[in-house]
Parts: structure tokens; sequence; C-alpha cells
């Protein structure tokens, strides 16, 4: 039987990190009357559909980046939003960048504006890293790979992109040349980044 009992729900959002989704909650043996009443207090804010945040926890640091590892888990966070996580670009993304497998069926629904690209499966996984925002984990490509990245997709992100979070990624997060190589040889854009990589050594 589901427990209607409010600081019961508060415990279980405590326990959890402070991010819920409404399935998580009631798998923790919470019935729903009990979320409703804590959003209508305004003890619990509602960050999107089916996803719940403690009021008193504060703002999460990267509001979108939680409903996407809250509702999106199988993507992985590419290009200038990993760019902007890391914090090697000035860019502003208008819209949360997702990777997904090419030749898989993914049907990513979410409150904010998300732009999905395909990767080859073959080297999907290859510089994936997990980091937790507002208690959950979140898959985001590393910081050589996601350099690597924007050179693979220059023409439609630009040029000056990938050159500012070349730059600034050996500036700020002392990536070598040998890692970022290594990811350009895996993704077949050794050519094109050979003399920029040249000109930063």
């Amino acid at each position: 039987m589901k427990t209607r009992d409010l600081d019961s729900a508060l415990r279980v959002f405590r326990e959890k990190g402070g991010t819920l989704r409404t399935r998580d909650l009631i798998a923790s043996g919470v019935h729903t009357d009990a979320l409703y009443a804590l959003r209508e207090s305004g003890q619990i804010v509602e960050l999107g559909r089916g996803l719940y945040r403690l009021a008193d926890v504060g703002e999460a640091e990267y509001p979108d980046l939680a409903v996407v590892a809250a509702r999106a888990p199988n993507a992985a966070v590419c290009l200038t939003s990993a760019l902007s996580y890391h914090d090697i670009t000035t860019q502003i993304p208008s819209s949360v960048h997702l990777a997904v497998p090419r030749d898989s069926y993914y049907r990513i629904k979410l409150s904010i504006p998300v732009t999905v690209y395909r990767f080859d499966p073959k080297t999907f996984h290859e510089g994936l890293e997990t980091h937790r925002v507002a208690g959950m984990p979140l898959s985001i490509y590393g910081v050589a790979r996601t350099v690597v990245d924007c050179f693979k997709f220059r023409n439609k992100l630009g040029l000056d992109v990938a050159l500012e979070a070349l730059r600034l990624a050996r500036q700020r997060k002392r990536v070598q040349n040998r890692e970022l190589l290594r990811y350009a040889r895996l993704l077949r854009v050794e050519k094109p980044m050979s003399p920029y990589l040249q000109a930063i050594e």
C-alpha cells in the first residue's frame, strides 16, 4: 500500500538527491496524492512533465540537463552543450545538443528545446563520461572527445566554434594533442584537424 504521508514523501526526495520522477516516487512506495499535495503546498517544484525537485534545495545548477538526466537517460550530452558544461566555449546553446546511436529509435520528447544528433554506434561510447546533475546520472562527452566532435560537425556548428573549443580546452583543461589526435583518428577528422593542432602546439 502506498503512503500518503507528506513527511515520508519528503524523506524519499532527500534520500534520492532532491530530484525525482513520478514513477521513481511511486516505486519508493509514495502515493501520487502525496506528490500533488507537496506540489500544491510549494514544497516541491515541477521541472518538467513528471519531474519534480525539492523547493528548498534551490535552483539546480543545470536545470535543462537535469531534465535530460531524468527523461532521456539513453542520450548523451554533446557538442555545444557539452562545451558549455565543461566551460570551454563562449557560445550559449539555444537548445540542448544530444547524441543517440545512429539506426536506433529514440523518441526524445522533453519540455525544453533539444537538437538530436545521430552518432556512429561503433564510436558512440568512446569518451563518454557520467556526471551527476541534480542527484541523477548524466551521460556527457568528455573535453577531448567534444572538441573533436565539434571539428566533425564544423559545417553545422561553424569552424570558429571548433577552434575556440580547441584553444580553451588547451588553456583551461590542459588537454594534450595526443589525446585529441586519438579521437581525431577514431572519428576520421585527423586531416582537417592536424593543421590547427600543429599551430596551437
